[in-house]
């Protein structure tokens, strides 16, 4: 078994501990009210994409989401919150340096003896979903679920919809595509484009990802009866209709969007052992980007 799998397998239990966290980490985790930002890179990015949706929508603050690299430093925010499994990402580290004494700042992170303890104002760790594969599951999914429980918003069914997501069997014809979509609605947009970088990373795969409402205007073009377009979340009436008439295969999610991330992740895998690869190891990457003093990439 991978690690890749035998991490993502863990999620249901690693999603219970982490919600059971946020009550103790609740210091250094925004409060109602606080402007804030959330920042990453690449995985983590895209949950910091989702968790701002997530808080905003439910009225607890204006809430932004940022790749490291692009955080706009005319804002002003009261609390900035970097995602960073490694805790020795190159653009979160600058980012956080950057803004001592200007905001407060805080990071999770699977590793406490990284330069991110030195860099933010608060730390939270989650080392027990730490990972041994490069391929991010258990810990993105493990911070968002600290976020949505400190948001309230995380329940026992989402653990249930995990450990069914890991039980079920892919769609028929699914691991035979040649191209996915993942599209989401609110703050699952980050988890679908989370999904689609799932799918690059460990399979090389052809995939994409958009709001829902976006595909009707210009990517459906690209949907053949080798394509799977994969819906997060309740879908715009009528695009399931549009895509069945392309040909292509309609995925509609049922279980909890986080859930279903895990289905896509299992996905992931599945077609990277077809295609003779290792999803521990995917080409070009490292667990950590960290880049030289002169800042090229």
């Amino acid at each position: 078994m991978s690690h890749t799998t035998e991490e993502l397998n863990s999620q249901p239990e690693c999603w219970t501990q982490a919600a059971t966290e946020a009550a103790r980490h609740a210091h250094a985790l925004p409060t109602p009210g606080e402007r804030v930002a959330i920042v990453g890179c690449g995985t983590s990015y895209f949950m910091a994409q989702a968790a701002a949706v997530l808080r905003e929508s439910a009225g607890l603050g204006e809430t932004d989401a940022f790749a490291a690299s692009e955080f706009p430093h005319g804002r002003s925010y009261d609390r900035v919150l970097a995602l960073t499994r490694s805790g020795t990402t190159t653009e979160v580290l600058d980012l956080l340096g950057e803004l001592k004494g200007r905001a407060r700042t805080a990071a999770i992170t699977a590793d406490p003896g990284t330069p991110v303890a030195r860099a933010a104002d608060d730390l939270v760790v989650l080392d027990f979903a730490d990972e041994r594969s490069v391929v991010q599951t258990r810990f993105a999914t493990s911070a968002f679920t600290l976020l949505r429980a400190h948001l309230g918003l995380h329940t026992d069914t989402v653990v249930a919809d995990a450990r069914t997501a890991l039980a079920a069997p892919l769609p028929p014809g699914l691991a035979e595509c040649t191209q996915f979509t993942f599209l989401g609605r609110g703050w699952t947009v980050g988890l679908a484009s989370e999904a689609g970088l799932k799918m690059r990373e460990a399979s090389l795969s052809w995939t994409e990802a958009y709001p829902a409402t976006e595909y009707r205007h210009g990517p459906i073009s690209i949907t053949t009866s080798t394509t799977a377009t994969w819906m997060f979340g309740p879908a715009p009436a009528g695009l399931a209709e549009q895509v069945g008439a392309t040909g292509g295969l309609w995925i509609q999610g049922t279980l909890d969007p986080l859930a279903e991330l895990v289905r896509a992740q299992r996905l992931a895998v599945a077609v990277a052992v077809a295609r003779g690869l290792d999803p521990d190891r995917p080409r070009h990457l490292t667990r950590s980007v960290i880049l030289s003093p002169t800042g090229g990439e």
